[in-house]
């Protein structure tokens, strides 16, 4: 009798601490799988946000960095540039820049936090083919009633120096505005949110 309570206790002891055992295998097996799945140091840093200097951005001038593998386009706009924005209302897919392209505090006319500087990524969001910037008034090839802004060579989508996109065009909407905020009057970091210093 004294023997089957040894076997049973044996037994016991024995299965507990195989399942022990076999846990701690089965959390050593699946460490490498689960540190598979966090996104590398070129990732975590592609996504990282962006600092861009603007003190030598002249008016009318754009430069261009990268943010996320995307183009992003700093332009600092002209107050011709900046008195075009309400004349072209009428000709605007979504003027007020209902749909969500931009953050709540660049849902207003410029789409921009300060007025002079247009912060936009630089893809058509028709088909993603990259824009160019026509800040020329009146070119030949868009029209005399051009009054500058950006063109997609892919299909023809025209977009106004607030990055909003034209009626009758295929881009459906309006050019993305990334999260940025300002850290001087001279420098802004794209791809956090904060808006204003």
């Amino acid at each position: 009798m004294s023997g089957d309570n040894t076997n049973t206790g044996r037994r016991r002891f024995l299965t507990a601490a195989t399942t022990v055992v076999g846990a701690v295998g089965v959390g050593f097996a699946l460490v490498p799988f689960v540190s598979s799945m966090q996104p590398s140091a070129k990732a975590r840093a592609a996504g990282a946000p962006v600092r861009a200097d603007i003190s030598k951005l002249m008016p009318g001038q754009m430069i261009r960095v990268k943010w996320r593998g995307k183009p992003v386009w700093l332009v600092k706009r002209t107050d011709e540039m900046l008195e075009t924005l309400t004349t072209l209302v009428p000709e605007l897919r979504d003027p007020d820049s209902v749909e969500p392209m931009q953050p709540d505090y660049a849902q207003n006319e410029y789409r921009s936090i300060r007025p002079e500087i247009l912060v936009t990524v630089g893809i058509c969001t028709h088909l993603g083919c990259s824009p160019t910037y026509r800040p020329d008034v009146g070119a030949a090839d868009l029209g005399a009633d051009w009054l500058g802004g950006f063109f997609c060579p892919c299909h023809g989508s025209t977009f106004d120096l607030a990055g909003r996109v034209y009626k009758g065009v295929p881009a459906p909407l309006n050019l993305e505005i990334p999260p940025h905020r300002y850290l001087s009057d001279n420098e802004l970091v794209i791809g956090e949110d904060g808006g204003v210093a």
